[in-house]
């Protein structure tokens, strides 16, 4: 695990924050450890990607094909306009909502950004036989990777008020370090 880092936490979420958001490339683990911090801790837990499912009643590769990476994005920004308002919730949220500067703002004001980083070896093994990620239904996924994180990992670094990378670590134990360095 590397050690916290980044920018400062603002006072009003310094000592055990109301709203904690999870960002991140996919396959990092945004989902699987913010469902078990929200557990430990007595929060409730969303996952954007998730809720844009659950409301629009289609998953993500069929938004993406009738509405493209544009539309998607829209109601991405909808959905984490509200719930980035919710009290008490940790956040999961889709690989790809820090391309917005919108969003990175509704972030980083709201509650405490937690940046989950992964090895692109790792996000593969994830992601593999995963249907569901439109963007790596390609020839090559691991070039996507490679080009997802050259544009995106500074996004990550520039949102998040503390990064973690958890390799060959328990989900719960993840929960529990970043649990700690909340205050929780």
């Amino acid at each position: 695990m590397s050690a916290p880092q980044t920018s400062f936490i603002p006072k009003e979420h310094a000592n055990q924050p109301d709203r904690i958001f999870i960002v991140g490339p996919m396959g990092a683990g945004k989902t699987t450890i913010g469902k078990c911090l929200a557990a430990k801790i007595g929060f409730h837990f969303n996952d954007t990607d998730q809720e844009i499912i659950r409301r629009c009643g289609a998953d993500i590769p069929w938004i993406f094909d009738i509405e493209g990476e544009a539309g998607f994005r829209k109601r991405e920004h909808q959905v984490l306009d509200e719930l980035t308002q919710e009290p008490r919730i940790v956040l999961a949220t889709g690989g790809g909502c820090i391309l917005s500067e919108d969003n990175c703002e509704l972030l980083h004001s709201r509650g405490v950004v937690i940046y989950i980083d992964v090895a692109i070896k790792e996000q593969l093994r994830r992601t593999s036989a995963d249907k569901n990620r439109p963007l790596l239904q390609t020839e090559n996924p691991q070039a996507v990777l490679e080009n997802l994180r050259s544009q995106r990992q500074s996004l990550y670094e520039a949102v998040a008020h503390r990064r973690y990378e958890f390799l060959q670590m328990s989900t719960q134990r993840a929960a529990n370090i970043i649990a700690r360095g909340l205050g929780f």
